[in-house]
């Protein structure tokens, strides 16, 4: 890299031959002013006001133009013969943290590059001593025609010096500051954490100029086969803030979705993603193919003036028995009135009554809606039936 000013630093006793080489380069692109109607360029002519006559470069010198008018000329000796020390001389004045520098100070920025062998040790002597004392230098020098201030901290293994403003160049910001008073909820500052929070996390080298970008691919549809172009998409200027807790809401849910991958999904998309992964975890899925245990179903209320599920299942097995005992006279006759055939009948009717109980049994066991008491009832007339069976015989 090419060196804008050679000297030294100033470092107590010490001094420290350096050259001033540029930091910073800018990208930007620059136009010509052309002639409208037929493209010709144009261009600035510097011409003498007594003459009239345009002036080479090399002739243009500096001059110091007074109140009446008239112009006092100054060459680049008289600056040289200055009685500064700061003329060739970067002087260090006082070492101070990093954090008393006003960002609002700093200008252009330079590295200090040594300049021979002999500056190496004690160029690497005071880079070592900056980053052990965490300190940043305070320095004055003089720089295309003007004493200016500047500060000296270490960037990797090189020593960089920023440009500052004088304390007196900062503006006051008089008049900047809102002059209503507004109160600011705390709510509102969690939701500007957790924004600031999700947008600290880019990288400043991942950041490009995307407005040179777009004029680079102008210039070159344009000195190709033409360019055509295309209306940019341009969002509604905000207004009035309505909700402000809503629109940071959802600029922390845009933010977490660009941070996740997915930078070209809208924040309301984002929002019917969270929704719809909410309405999901409410939902319940029954479980299909289980029978409801019996033990399971809620006994019925028993309420005034109707007969309850125990009162129903008692007189069916009343009713039961009185069938049965019936059923048992019955054949008790038959047996008295025909003695060849009283087994077989007896027999008959007790298998009829058997029957019937385990007819019962298996309908109330497989529907399944049958209630506790009907079971009862015939398990009680099946017990009925098998003791007549056996006194008939």
């Amino acid at each position: 890299m090419r060196s804008i000013w050679n000297g030294a630093i100033s470092f107590g006793l010490v001094s420290i031959p350096i050259k001033l080489v540029n930091a910073t380069e800018s990208h930007s692109i620059s136009f010509r002013q052309i002639h409208v109607s037929d493209g010709g360029r144009v261009r600035y002519r510097k011409v003498c006001e007594l003459d009239g006559e345009e002036v080479p470069a090399a002739e243009i010198g500096k001059g110091y133009e007074e109140a009446d008018g008239s112009i006092v000329p100054i060459t680049d000796e008289d600056l040289a013969r200055l009685p500064i020390p700061t003329a060739k001389t970067i002087e260090i004045v006082s070492f101070v943290p990093a954090e008393e520098i006003d960002p609002l100070q700093m200008d252009a920025a330079y590295y200090l590059a040594a300049n021979g062998a002999t500056a190496a040790k004690p160029y690497t002597l005071l880079r070592e001593a900056l980053k052990r004392s965490r300190k940043v230098a305070i320095a004055k020098y003089a720089l295309r025609g003007r004493e200016r201030l500047g500060m000296l901290r270490v960037v990797d293994d090189v020593i960089a010096m920023h440009g500052l403003l004088w304390p007196d160049e900062i503006r006051q910001p008089e008049g900047v500051a809102p002059e209503a008073s507004v109160t600011v909820r705390e709510a509102e500052l969690d939701l500007a954490d957790a924004l600031m929070a999700t947008l600290g996390e880019v990288e400043i080298a991942s950041l490009h100029d995307d407005y040179r970008e777009a004029v680079e691919a102008m210039l070159a549809a344009k000195t190709g086969e033409g360019f055509e172009p295309a209306e940019a998409v341009v969002e509604p200027a905000g207004g009035q803030v309505i909700d402000l807790m809503a629109a940071l809401e959802s600029s922390v849910r845009a933010a977490k979705a660009s941070r996740a991958g997915g930078s070209g999904e809208s924040a309301e998309s984002a929002e019917s993603a969270e929704s719809a992964e909410s309405a999901a975890e409410a939902e319940v899925t029954p479980i299909r193919g289980r029978r409801t245990p019996a033990a399971s179903a809620p006994a019925p209320k028993a309420v005034g003036g109707k007969k309850s599920t125990a009162s129903t299942g008692t007189a069916k097995k009343t009713a039961a028995a009185k069938k049965t005992a019936a059923g048992g006279k019955k054949s008790t006759a038959t047996a008295k009135g025909a003695a060849g055939t009283k087994s077989g009948a007896g027999a008959r009717a007790g298998a009829r009554s058997t029957k019937s109980a385990s007819a019962a049994g298996a309908k109330s066991a497989g529907t399944g809606r049958a209630s506790a008491g009907g079971a009862t009832a015939g398990a009680g007339a099946a017990k009925k039936a098998a003791p007549r069976k056996r006194s008939s015989a």
